[in-house]
């Protein structure tokens, strides 16, 4: 470890850490672009064999920009698209992002360092950076990475073209130190360590728009929400929100064990995969979309009397024509992402002719961020961190999510040399409870 990451670790003042020079090189978890081709034909595209360890070299920081020394991240889906080089290589991304001038042109590189949760320390910062920002502070840092010169950026971010830090961009969260603009961070939760702070923004940044957001479902108290994937990261997040905007929880779980933890969780409704007959099902066989769908669509109204308001789906290919089939007359599907696949095949007339919506959702603007975090900050939206990975075992990591073999958000320790670092509201931790911070940590 080079001097200033040392520092960090050892506790060291915002003084000492300006004196220290920033290193000329630094370790990290990134992908390569030689190994674009390595899994065509490959049926099993396996991320331990193309993400790599080791040193890539400092960026300069633009005016604009901080250095973060990572204490902590945490794996999201879009590595695992990163790292099969899907749906198409994430180097292309770099690539159009380096022609739009100077300081863009730092990201178009040989090599990607991936990663988009990140929780840490501010050890260096441009000079044209504002907002109160100190050397030492303790920050998370949200996954957009906004053109600010773009006017429509002055209204939703989102719709102008907001890039996914880590993913569509360099110098991400699998690292000693990450690269990101001062207009991405927010104050760490303080009650929270480094690994449970990590595992946020993202996910719970990307639920808040999906279903809070004036952008996309609105949802409103009383509403029941499908929930594809109730113990997955993104579902997770959105069954909280759920409940604490007084929605009706409705989980879909894929075992035994995730059924406990989504009640535990808050769903008012746990129904497992494997009782609507989804084996072998891949989303393209409009009979058993309706066999499937007629079959949730029964469960549902059994327990809670009618039929979703709202389905929220980040799954995909594998249940989006059951989404479009179940949701109630005038209600909205509303999706961010497609693990199962993006080629979404489903019967048009039961969306025109019940009237209902398809909203495309992705990520969430700093606004909705903030107010995300500060809920995250008064412990009413919980982390759902459920396993910690070193930062030597990224591979591994990205891998479990890969496969599925998790629940909630699996973080990696980067800086921080064990769990449990970072707490300095202690006496906040002890109201919230122990218990339910470490809900997914206790399920796992």
């Amino acid at each position: 470890m080079d001097a200033l990451g040392q520092a960090v670790v050892d506790g060291a003042t915002p003084e000492q850490l300006e004196r220290l020079d920033v290193p000329s090189e630094y370790y990290a978890a990134h992908l390569h672009r030689d190994d674009v081709d390595m899994f065509r034909g490959v049926a099993d595209k396996d991320v331990r064999k193309s993400l790599r360890l080791g040193r890539v070299p400092m960026p300069e920081l633009a005016p604009d920009e901080v250095l973060v020394a990572v204490m902590a991240s945490a794996v999201n889906f879009n590595t695992v698209w990163s790292a099969i080089f899907e749906p198409l290589p994430t180097f292309q991304f770099l690539k159009s992002m380096g022609r739009r001038g100077k300081w863009e042109a730092r990201h178009d590189q040989p090599y990607q360092v991936v990663g988009s949760d990140a929780a840490g320390v501010v050890v260096a910062m441009g000079d044209g950076v504002r907002g109160g920002w100190r050397i030492g502070d303790h920050v998370v840092v949200s996954p957009g990475y906004v053109d600010d010169q773009d006017p429509e950026a002055q209204n939703d971010s989102i719709k102008s073209g907001t890039l996914a830090w880590g993913f569509e961009t360099n110098f991400g969260a699998f690292a000693h130190y990450c690269v990101v603009r001062a207009s991405m961070l927010m104050r760490k939760p303080a009650h929270l360590s480094w690994e449970e702070a990590a595992c946020n923004p993202l996910c719970a940044g990307t639920a808040y728009r999906m279903l809070v957001s004036e952008h996309s479902a609105r949802m409103k108290q009383g509403d029941v929400v499908l929930i594809w994937g109730a113990t997955g990261g993104l579902g997770a997040y959105g069954v909280q929100f759920v409940k604490n905007g007084g929605g009706i929880a409705v989980g879909v779980v894929s075992s035994a064990a995730k059924e406990e933890l989504a009640r535990k969780l808050g769903c008012d409704v746990v129904i497992n995969r494997e009782e609507l007959g989804m084996a072998g099902y891949n989303g393209d066989d409009p009979a058993r979309t309706v066999e499937i769908g007629r079959r949730l669509g029964k469960m549902i109204r059994t327990q809670v009397g009618e039929d979703p308001d709202i389905v929220y789906d980040y799954v995909g290919q594998k249940t989006f024509a059951i989404s479009v089939f179940v949701a109630k007359t005038a209600g909205t599907v509303v999706t961010c992402g497609s693990s199962t696949g993006y080629q979404h095949q489903f019967d048009n007339r039961y969306l025109w002719m019940r009237v209902k919506r398809i909203v495309g959702s992705h990520g969430a603007n700093m606004k909705e961020q903030l107010d995300c975090n500060r809920l995250i900050n008064r412990g009413q939206i919980l982390p759902t961190l459920s396993t910690v990975y070193p930062l030597d075992e990224v591979p591994e990591a990205v891998r479990l999510v890969q496969t599925n073999g998790h629940a909630g958000k699996v973080g990696v320790l980067c800086l921080s040399p064990e769990e449990g670092l970072g707490i300095t509201d202690p006496a906040l931790r002890a109201r919230i409870g122990e218990d339910r911070i470490n809900l997914f940590r206790h399920a796992a």
